[in-house]
């Protein structure tokens, strides 16, 4: 396994996000992202033995000016066992200090790059009005928040997320705490709630088909780390949530020869369809888009 150099620059580490990255038992690196980017952020995650995953995490920082990270001894040696299934770990990463204005943090990518997607299906004429999106496994990602207040239509958003850590930054958000100003909706009929609760059991927190949209960005990345049965148990939930005229929406940047298989394999009787996204900051993501009839 090939070792993490100490020193990474913006271009070395947007060059190699695409490949296997990977580091020591116990190492230590630090690596500058840009000289007008101050930020910090400390990240801990175990040692990774499953290429390619680290490249998810890293590339995300090219926000925060420095980056420290430390690569821990997994008792297991496994990513998928201690790492991205791992509430504690998200726990961690969800408690990072917040330096300046940023009050939201996306893996992939946020509200913006996702607008040109989500806006056509909310103007569709549904049963429900305000039509229910919810965001499983929201973290504090800027997609929630940029629906309530940036959607032009309509809409009643619940984020849910199994950290509490999560969910208590993304209320305090919505509620104007630490001096902040509270979010202003931008249709008056659209409402945001955070709760907690695991994408794999959904039941104390919705009734079955609820939703006309279910949003999906990374989760079923994160989950099936922990094997393909907690992420077939997602898709269930997703599904028996979501109204028979609904769309769920994956965001990932998995190709679509592994995850289209799954997703036809786990939405028997649905259509499933992938759209590509971007490149944003050089990485072309993709759509999967599941839907019921008209």
């Amino acid at each position: 396994m090939a070792a993490l150099r100490r020193t990474l620059h913006l271009a070395s580490l947007a060059a190699g996000t695409r490949r296997t990255v990977a580091g020591r038992e116990g190492g230590h690196w630090e690596g500058k992202l840009g000289s007008s980017l101050p930020n910090s952020l400390v990240i801990e995650i175990v040692t990774l033995k499953t290429p390619g995953h680290m490249a998810p995490i890293l590339q995300q920082f090219e926000r925060t000016g420095r980056w420290v990270m430390r690569v821990l001894p997994s008792s297991s040696g496994s990513l998928a066992g201690s790492c991205l299934a791992d509430r504690s770990l998200w726990d961690k990463l969800h408690a990072q200090p917040r330096q300046g204005s940023v009050r939201t943090f996306d893996w992939f990518f946020g509200y913006e790059e996702a607008q040109g997607l989500l806006l056509p299906l909310l103007e569709k004429s549904w049963a429900a009005c305000p039509p229910r999106v919810l965001d499983v496994g929201c973290g504090t990602s800027s997609l929630c928040p940029g629906l309530y207040t940036k959607c032009p239509h309509p809409v009643d958003v619940l984020g849910v997320d199994f950290s509490p850590v999560a969910v208590a930054h993304m209320n305090s958000l919505l509620e104007g705490g630490q001096g902040q100003t509270p979010l202003c909706p931008g249709h008056p009929e659209s409402s945001l709630h955070f709760m907690q609760a695991d994408g794999q059991n959904l039941q104390p927190v919705a009734s079955s088909g609820s939703f006309q949209l279910v949003l999906d960005k990374g989760t079923w990345d994160a989950v099936a780390r922990g094997g393909l049965p907690g992420a077939y148990q997602l898709l269930a939930e997703c599904l028996r949530v979501l109204s028979p005229q609904g769309t769920l929406i994956q965001f990932s940047d998995e190709d679509p020869d592994v995850r289209l298989p799954c997703l036809e394999k786990g939405s028997q009787g649905w259509t499933v369809t992938v759209q590509e996204l971007g490149p944003f900051r050089g990485i072309t993501y993709f759509a999967y888009v599941v839907q019921g009839s008209d």
